[in-house]
């Protein structure tokens, strides 16, 4: 019985959203916004719990005296102080429907003045990261390998104005030659076409996890018990 009911009640709520999506009459259309904010409230929930798990591993870790304890001490405290202006509404306007991004606000200064720059600081350092993995895959190793450094190496001149430098010379009716717009060519085509079939794969993928979740193929989320 314990697996019965979370299992009907997966097929039951999937089927309708399935059926909302191919049928928006009534009652589909109104037990698919029903739906929609009980997935909503449940997300709430995965929240708290995400937070104290983060409380609980952190936690731990201070105490025990763990590898780079003091970083999560810091990662407790930015944790604490944001939840207490995002919570408190401090510094903007009271009430459930209070803006907390207001002018003025504490939790907008801590998201501008202190996750904004973090943002940038990690992007900025993936950026290397980036580099060397492109370096190790760009090895004309094989034609697959050559081609992905050709189209790249095309790229990357004529996002810059090397690209148009190097290749200016040619004449008008040879100007689809040129770096810059053989570079506008990948993106627009080869590129969409690969992204293309990159979404294709993953819808694939979701919509047979579905499936499996639906029709009560798949229970990981049961738990071993």
């Amino acid at each position: 019985m314990r697996r019965t009911v979370p299992l009907m009640i997966t097929f039951i709520v999937g089927l309708t959203l399935i059926l909302a999506v191919f049928i928006p009459p009534e009652p589909f259309d109104t037990m698919n916004r029903e739906f929609s904010v009980y997935f909503d409230i449940i997300a709430v929930f995965a929240f708290v719990l995400g937070g104290g798990n983060l409380l609980r591993l952190h936690g731990d870790r201070v105490y025990r005296r763990g590898k780079d304890w003091k970083f999560s001490i810091v990662t407790l405290a930015g944790f604490a102080v944001t939840l207490v202006v995002g919570l408190g509404k401090i510094g903007g306007p009271p009430g459930v429907r209070g803006d907390l991004m207001a002018p003025g606000t504490w939790f907008r200064f801590v998201f501008n003045a202190v996750l904004t720059p973090l943002s940038a600081t990690m992007f900025a350092l993936l950026a290397f990261y980036v580099a060397s993995a492109s370096f190790r895959a760009f090895r004309a190793k094989t034609p697959e390998a050559t081609i992905l450094l050709v189209s790249g190496f095309i790229i990357l001149l004529g996002r810059t104005f090397l690209g148009g430098i190097l290749t200016g010379w040619l004449p008008d009716s040879l100007s689809f030659l040129t770096i810059p717009n053989l570079a506008d060519w990948i993106m627009a085509w080869p590129n969409t076409a690969g992204q293309r079939a990159i979404v294709i794969g993953i819808a694939l993928g979701v919509t047979a996890t579905s499936l499996r979740l639906i029709l009560g193929i798949e229970r990981g989320y049961l738990g071993s018990d």
